[in-house]
């Protein structure tokens, strides 16, 4: 990338990082996907949650440290070009971008089904086009509205787990652990919990609009994921202490159902509120970076290059903004969340190899590498551990996306 390349504003600091990764965390997964993981990982659900914590912190420290080294947007298609060559790089930004987009359309139709469920497809569109204009007005602005939305799902989170501990129906003895679903299962439960771990890296992403990247970043992003893992912990024991890990499995509404099972009935409407403003959340963030990864792949044509244009009063690449709105949009409109989850986790989770592997060559020390090794390892056996549905679309999308690329490198010889 030449100097000539016009670059976003570096507005967002240490504190606005943090937050930005507790957006992405903090947000829908936490309501959507403790039901499927219970169902998958059974009584090991917390095993499943520590599996899913341990690969996500060696992810976010591979990503910290390829993020300080390569402070431009685009994340890990960035990190997996510069140091795997071209094809990697391509395949990591295709993974992220596929991947995320059908997450986005997931996250504004949970928004759509808790604040008007006849009208999902409807209110989910106008969720997209809203979030998407605040975006062209600057990183600034999207930063303060995350911290608000942030600020509003801990307190809902916070308002569950004290009912929830504080209730009657509450019983240490559901707490405790076992392997009822297998091995197979607590990897299944976990592939399916780093959905709702898969922002902490977002700031890496955003790399570009970032202060002193090189010492804003590696603070930003375990300190994000840290408290993010806190609260879920809470969150979860909190659950499992009044529905029982079987009664969270059948669930719908895992968090509503459990402040009802603990008599706080008058509860269950702001948790609903706090579900669709974790959700708006979430696709804000995710918007977010779904734009900057297809900025940098615009910038080296793998993508339209008109996309690669960035406002010259606002700093931000409002084309790929309004380009990523209008797809999710389109999908929100007609599609379905259900298996979202799963496919989402796929992509991310192969994006996240790639970027483990990329951090492996910073350094040869040993020590250095035996992060990005075992967060390389533990991606590759929680994609594969993911429903088979899940495995097999990834896979196609993935495959769909190398053909094109083959086929780009072909006309670009001829």
């Amino acid at each position: 990338m030449t100097s000539s390349v016009p670059s976003l504003r570096r507005a967002l600091g240490v504190r606005d990082a943090v937050v930005v990764g507790l957006g992405a965390m903090v947000g829908a997964g936490v309501f959507a996907a403790l039901g499927p993981a219970a169902r998958a990982a059974g009584s090991g659900l917390l095993y499943a949650l520590a599996a899913a914590a341990v690969v996500a912190y060696c992810n976010a420290m591979a990503s910290a440290r390829l993020a300080a080294r390569y402070p431009v947007s685009g994340g890990t298609y960035v990190y997996g070009r510069e140091r795997l060559g071209p094809f990697w790089g391509y395949l990591a930004g295709w993974a992220f971008v596929v991947g995320k987009t059908a997450s986005c359309a997931a996250m504004a139709l949970t928004v759509g089904t808790y604040v008007w469920p006849g009208q999902a497809h409807a209110v989910a569109v106008a969720a997209v086009v809203a979030l998407t204009a605040v975006k062209c007005l600057g990183v600034e602005k999207s930063a303060w509205l995350t911290r608000v939305v942030v600020a509003v799902v801990l307190g809902v989170l916070a308002a569950v787990v004290v009912a929830c501990a504080g209730s009657g129906s509450a019983s240490g003895g559901r707490l405790a652990t076992g392997l009822s679903g297998g091995v197979g299962g607590v990897l299944s439960g976990a592939g399916l919990l780093f959905f709702a771990f898969a922002g902490y890296a977002r700031v890496a992403t955003l790399g570009e609009e970032v202060r002193d990247p090189a010492r804003t970043i590696p603070r930003a992003v375990p300190l994000a994921l840290g408290i993010t893992l806190v609260v879920y912990a809470a969150v979860a024991a909190a659950t499992v202490a009044v529905l029982g890990v079987d009664g969270l499995a059948d669930a719908t509404a895992p968090l509503a159902d459990a402040v009802r099972a603990a008599g706080v009935d008058g509860l269950v409407p702001v948790v609903r509120v706090g579900a669709a403003v974790a959700a708006l959340g979430s696709l804000l963030s995710l918007i977010l970076g779904v734009s900057r990864t297809t900025l940098a792949m615009s910038r080296d044509r793998h993508l339209p290059a008109a996309l690669a244009a960035v406002h010259p009063r606002f700093q931000v690449p409002q084309r790929a903004e309004i380009a990523v709105g209008a797809v999710v949009a389109v999908v929100a409109a007609f599609g379905d969340a259900r298996g979202a989850i799963g496919f989402s986790s796929f992509g991310v989770l192969v994006y996240y190899a790639i970027a483990n592997a990329s951090a492996w060559t910073l350094s040869s020390a040993p020590r250095a590498r035996a992060l990005p090794v075992l967060g390389a390892v533990g991606c590759v056996a929680l994609a594969c551990a993911l429903p088979v549905t899940s495995v097999g679309a990834g896979i196609g999308v993935l495959a769909l996306g190398a053909v094109a690329y083959a086929v780009r490198l072909r006309a670009r010889s001829s």
